[in-house]
C-alpha cells in the first residue's frame, strides 16, 4: 500500500513469471564493477533467508534479506531493494514479488526492508527518517555483503513505489535505476544529482491510484496512518481524489528532467500492453508499460491475480520482473 506528500493509499504486489521481449542495449553488459567495502573484509554470509536488525537514527527497525546460492564472499552481485505498500509488511512483500526467488536464477541479493508506524508506511518527503533509513539500509548492505555499487536497484509498488520515486532524488549517485509499479510520483522538491532512469507500469483502471491523477475510490476505506480504527475517507482523504496530474504527466516529468526528447515512442507489446519509451542521453531512459483495464497490480502474478476482487485485473501478458530486472540490467551506474 502507499504513502504520499501525507496522503495514503492501498497496494498489494506480487511478482510475475511469464516473459516479455526487450532489447538490452551492449554497452550493458561492459560495465565495471565497484565492489563495496563487504567484498574486502568477506563477513560470513550464508545464501538463504533472514530478518535483520537494523537500527538507523535512533529506529530500531528490520530488514529480510535474500541471498542467492550463487552468492560468494569476494564476489561482488547487483543489489535490488523491495519496498512494501502502505499497510503492508515486508514479509508479505517478500512473498508477493517473489523476487528474492528471481534472484536466485539471476544472481541478485534482495533486500526488502520493514516500514515504520501502527500502520506501516513510507513517508516519501525528502529529508524524511524513513529516507535517511533507506540510506542506512544501503550503507549496511555495502559494509556486510559484496555488492556492485554500480548495480543498486529499487523498486516498489504503491507507496513501495512513491518511496521508490523518492529514493531516486535522494540517492541518485547511490542508486543505479529504479522501477516503481502502480505509483510513480513526481516528488516535491525532487533535483537529482544525475537523472535516474525509470521503468514504470500502471494499469489504467487501478482503484486506488487512478490513472488520471489523485487517489482511486478504494483508497478511501484505508486505514488511518495513526491505527485507529477511522478510515482515509474519515481523514478528508476525498479531496485527493480530484483528478491530476495523471500517471502519463507525471512520467512526462521524469522524462523532461532526464532530459529525454519530448515525444516518446508507443508499440504496442500485447492486446493490453503498450510499452511507451522516451530516448534519453547518457542511457537515463524512461520506460512505461501502461495496461489497459489493469488494476493496482503486480503485472504477471499469480497472487496478485488472486486478489482481483480487491485490486481490479492482472495482465499476465508481461512479466514486471522480467521487465524491471531487464532494464536494470541495461543500466548500471555510470
Amino acid at each position: 500500500m502507499l504513502l504520499a506528500g501525507g496522503v495514503v493509499v492501498a497496494a498489494v504486489v506480487t511478482s510475475g513469471w511469464s516473459t516479455a521481449a526487450l532489447t538490452i542495449p551492449a554497452a550493458a553488459t561492459t560495465a565495471s564493477s565497484k565492489p563495496s567495502p563487504g567484498c574486502k573484509t568477506r563477513p560470513a554470509v550464508a545464501p538463504g533467508d533472514s530478518q535483520v536488525g537494523l537500527d538507523a537514527d535512533g529506529v530500531d527497525g528490520f530488514y529480510l534479506r535474500h541471498v542467492p546460492p550463487s552468492y560468494r564472499a569476494g564476489r561482488a552481485l547487483p543489489l535490488v531493494v523491495d519496498l512494501h505498500g502502505y499497510a503492508e509488511s515486508a514479509p508479505v512483500e517478500a512473498q508477493m514479488t517473489q523476487l528474492g526467488r528471481y534472484g536466485d536464477t539471476h544472481g541478485f541479493v534482495t533486500l526488502t526492508p520493514q516500514g515504520q508506524g501502527p500502520v506501516p508506511l513510507w513517508n516519501t518527503t525528502l529529508g524524511s527518517g524513513d529516507l535517511r533509513f533507506i540510506g542506512s539500509l544501503l550503507d549496511e548492505a555495502e559494509r556486510t555483503l559484496c555488492i556492485n555499487e554500480q548495480r543498486v536497484y529499487v523498486t516498489g509498488l504503491s507507496d513501495g513505489a512513491f518511496m521508490t520515486s523518492a529514493v531516486a532524488c535522494a540517492y541518485a549517485k547511490r542508486v543505479a535505476a529504479v522501477a516503481p509499479v502502480a505509483g510513480i510520483q513526481d516528488t516535491s522538491g525532487c533535483r537529482p544529482a544525475r537523472p535516474v532512469p525509470v521503468v514504470t507500469f500502471h494499469g489504467t483502471a487501478d482503484p486506488f491510484v487512478a490513472f488520471n491523477g489523485g487517489l482511486g475510490p478504494k483508497a478511501l476505506a484505508l486505514p488511518a496512518p495513526d491505527g485507529s480504527p477511522r478510515t482515509l475517507g474519515q481523514l478528508g482523504a476525498a479531496a485527493s481524489t480530484t483528478p491530476g496530474p495523471s500517471i502519463p504527466q507525471i512520467i512526462a516529468v521524469w522524462a523532461k528532467r532526464n532530459g529525454c526528447a519530448a515525444k516518446p515512442e508507443s508499440t504496442a507489446v500485447a492486446s493490453d500492453v503498450t510499452h511507451i519509451h522516451y530516448r534519453c542521453p547518457d542511457h537515463a531512459d524512461v520506460d512505461f508499460y501502461r495496461v489497459a483495464g489493469g488494476g493496482h497490480a503486480w503485472p504477471g502474478s499469480t497472487l496478485s491475480r488472486a486478489i482481483a476482487s480487491v485490486i481490479g485485473p492482472t495482465t499476465f501478458s508481461i512479466s514486471a520482473d522480467t521487465i524491471l530486472w531487464r532494464f536494470f540490467q541495461a543500466h548500471p551506474l555510470h
